[in-house]
C-alpha cells in the first residue's frame, strides 16, 4: 500500500545516515506519484537524486548540512502545506530523522540514484482503465483543495479525492457514477459543464489526454486496481444544471421522468434546465423534479 510504513530493513533506524538508495524508496513510497515526470508539482522530481538537487522552480529544496532545508520544513510541517500532500498520515518521526540524517550527511548518493521507477503506461483510447491510472491526475491536480490537508482549510463541499474509497463516496453530493461520465459531478466539472469548472486555479485545465482518462474509467464503471467495478450508489441523489439537449437529457446525461416527477416550467431544447433525482439500482436516474432554471 503506498500508505502503508516502510519496513526497518528498507530505511535504517532514526539518526543514522541513510544514502539515496534508503531515502529514495521512502520517496517512491509517498512522493513520486505526484513528483514524477514532466508535469511534478512546480517541477519538483523526486524519483532521482538529479531530481532532488536540481529542486524546484523556486529553487533548491535541500541544501546539504542544513537541518532547515525547504523539504525538511515541508515534511515537518513548519512549511505549509505539509508534505505529503495527501496526508495525513504524513511520514512518522522516524522517517522525517531519516531524511535529515541523509541531509546532515551530505546526501550522500548511494548505487542506484540516478534510476527512475518505471513510469506505468497510459491506457490507449479503448483499453481498460484502472484506478491507478486516474489516481495520479487527482494527486497532481486535485488533492491540494480536496483533501483533509486542503490549502482551503477543509475540502470544498466535503469531497476528497486522495483515494478511491473517497472519490466514490462524493461529498455534499455525488460525485461519480460508475458507468454514467455524462450523469457524474466530477466529469461535469473537469470539462465545465457544472461551475465552477476544476481544477479551480484553471486555466490552464485538465488536459485532453487526462479528461478522457477520466471518462473511460468511470465509464468503465470506475475500477479499482484490480478491475472491480465500483458499485452502483442506488438512491444517492443527483442534481443536475445544464443545457436541455433533449426531451429528458441535460448536456448528454439522460435521466427518467415518470408519473411522480414534478415538472416546473417545462424547458424548451437548449434552455437552461434543473433536475434532481434518485440513482436506480440499474443505474439509471429518475427524476424527482425537472424545471427551467
Amino acid at each position: 500500500m503506498r500508505r502503508a510504513a516502510l519496513s526497518l530493513a528498507l530505511l535504517a533506524g532514526p539518526g543514522m545516515a541513510e544514502d539515496f538508495d534508503q531515502i529514495g524508496t521512502l520517496f517512491a513510497e509517498r512522493c513520486v506519484i505526484c513528483h514524477s515526470g514532466e508535469d511534478a508539482p512546480l517541477g519538483l522530481r523526486l524519483d532521482t537524486l538529479d531530481g532532488v538537487l536540481a529542486g524546484s522552480e523556486n529553487g533548491p529544496v535541500v541544501v546539504a548540512g542544513d537541518a532547515a532545508s525547504p523539504l525538511l520544513q515541508r515534511l515537518r510541517g513548519e512549511a505549509q502545506p505539509q508534505m505529503p500532500l495527501d496526508g495525513p498520515p504524513f511520514l512518522d518521526p522516524d522517517q522525517i530523522a531519516s531524511v535529515e540524517a541523509w541531509v546532515m550527511a551530505g546526501m550522500p548518493a548511494g548505487t542506484v540514484a540516478s534510476t527512475p521507477a518505471p513510469a506505468r503506461l497510459r491506457p490507449a483510447p479503448g483499453e481498460p482503465v484502472l484506478w491507478p491510472d486516474v489516481e495520479p491526475i487527482f494527486l497532481k491536480s486535485c488533492i491540494k483543495c480536496h483533501s483533509d490537508n486542503s490549502k482551503l482549510g477543509a475540502p470544498p463541499e466535503g469531497l476528497r479525492l486522495d483515494s478511491l474509497a473517497n472519490v466514490l463516496r462524493g461529498g455534499d453530493r455525488l460525485a461519480v457514477l460508475p458507468g454514467n461520465p455524462e450523469m457524474s459531478e466530477l466529469w461535469r466539472r473537469i470539462v465545465g459543464h457544472s461551475s465552477p469548472r476544476m481544477p479551480f486555479d484553471g486555466p490552464p485545465w485538465l488536459p485532453e489526454d487526462d479528461i478522457r482518462l477520466i471518462r473511460d474509467w468511470i465509464a468503465q464503471g470506475a475500477p479499482d486496481a484490480d478491475g472491480t467495478a465500483a458499485p452502483i450508489p442506488v438512491g444517492a441523489r443527483v442534481r443536475l444544471r445544464g443545457v436541455l439537449t433533449g426531451e429528458a437529457e441535460i448536456d448528454g446525461a439522460a435521466f427518467v421522468i415518470d408519473g411522480d416527477t414534478r415538472v416546473d416550467d417545462r424547458p424548451r431544447l437548449g434552455d437552461q434546465a434543473e433536475m434532481r433525482g434518485v440513482v436506480q439500482a440499474d443505474g439509471s436516474v429518475r427524476a424527482e423534479r425537472f424545471r427551467d432554471r
